[in-house]
């Protein structure tokens, strides 16, 4: 059989397969827990913090910056084809090794109304990952699956809470009555409804219940409402909210209603210095190599310093160098107090 086409054409994905492929990679995941606020909020953070980074190379657009964060958090790696002067970014791939190094890309590019495949060498590609294991280097790991442990138990937690607020009989109370008709009974419970604040008198006539007339004890109402506090839920949310916002880079106590100023910007240089920072340099090593020299900065435009500080060493030093030159020190003998104070001389 002759194939009727002389050029290969390159097949479109329809809509229903990429809905089915993401449902399926959901499933095999076997959690939700990246639909938690807690998850999003990390993602969040990472995502507007590298958005506001400066790169050196114009290539590197926000909104890029931006969907690659989000990317990183949620599946620990991100792929963009090198097209020109712009980066196209790529819904699903899947690669060929060489000695562990990428060698090619076979590639889907999203579209409105389906996706194409098409495949490109290494050189082509930018494939930002993270959390990479020894035994596959080309492959990154999000936070949420390096601890998926507790990923696990804060999705369990959250959703057995969201049952008990939807089914549970919160509020309600059941309050023990002498025998009566079953329309007395209802007449009694609907005068009950909108009486708030008001005090209701109730006479007992009908008494031969159990041969006599009711004891005290029955007309105390008794509390539906389940006991979450001796169940501790509240205080595993907790841990296990606090445990995640770790995995993330993000200090708990950001997120603590007794959060003070310094507190929030501490918390803010430390998700810059220790997370977005070494992300940001893994990401200007790739495009280094593909792209020519880049360099991402992130600690400025997010002002992760202590500005105060700062000034005061700035002031010390400037200090110092007036007492040097009154010392009658040489240039060469200023420098080198400079460097040993681990301050650059230039």
């Amino acid at each position: 059989m002759i194939w009727p086409f002389k050029k290969r054409e390159t097949r479109s994905q329809s809509f229903t397969t990429m809905v089915m492929d993401a449902r399926s990679e959901m499933l095999a995941r076997g959690d939700v827990s990246e639909l938690s606020a807690t998850v999003q909020g990390c993602i969040s953070l990472w995502e507007q913090g590298l958005s506001i980074a400066q790169p050196s190379n114009p290539i590197l657009t926000p909104s890029m910056l931006a969907l690659t964060a989000r990317s990183l958090g949620l599946k620990g790696e991100s792929v963009w084809v090198i097209d020109g002067d712009r980066l196209i970014p790529v819904s699903q791939f899947d690669l060929t090794t060489r000695g562990s190094t990428p060698r090619a890309y076979r590639v889907t590019i999203p579209d409105v109304g389906g996706g194409s495949s098409t495949t490109v060498l290494a050189d082509e590609v930018l494939h930002f990952r993270i959390g990479c294991n020894p035994s596959s280097p080309w492959r990154g790991t999000p936070p949420i699956k390096r601890a998926s442990l507790t990923a696990g138990l804060l999705n369990a937690v959250e959703d057995s809470l969201s049952e008990v607020y939807s089914n549970a009989p919160i509020g309600s109370q059941i309050v023990a009555m002498p025998e009566t008709t079953p329309g007395d009974n209802d007449k009694l419970a609907a005068s009950f409804r909108g009486k708030r604040g008001r005090v209701l008198l109730r006479e007992s006539t009908v008494v031969s219940a159990a041969g006599g007339p009711a004891p005290a004890t029955d007309w105390k109402p008794s509390d539906l409402t389940p006991n979450l506090k001796d169940s501790m839920l509240v205080d595993v949310l907790r841990e296990a909210r606090s445990a995640i916002l770790n995995a993330y880079g993000v200090l708990p106590a950001l997120l603590s209603t007794q959060a003070t100023g310094p507190l929030v910007r501490e918390a803010q240089r430390h998700l810059a210095q220790w997370t977005l920072t070494p992300i940001s340099v893994v990401m200007a090593s790739e495009c280094s190599a593909k792209l020519g020299q880049t360099t991402i900065e992130v600690s400025a435009p997010l002002h992760a310093f202590d500005a105060g500080g700062r000034a005061r060493a700035l002031s010390g030093v400037i200090a110092s160098l007036a007492m040097a030159k009154e010392a009658g020190l040489t240039d060469d003998q200023v420098k080198a107090a400079l460097a040993f104070a681990g301050v650059d001389p230039d």
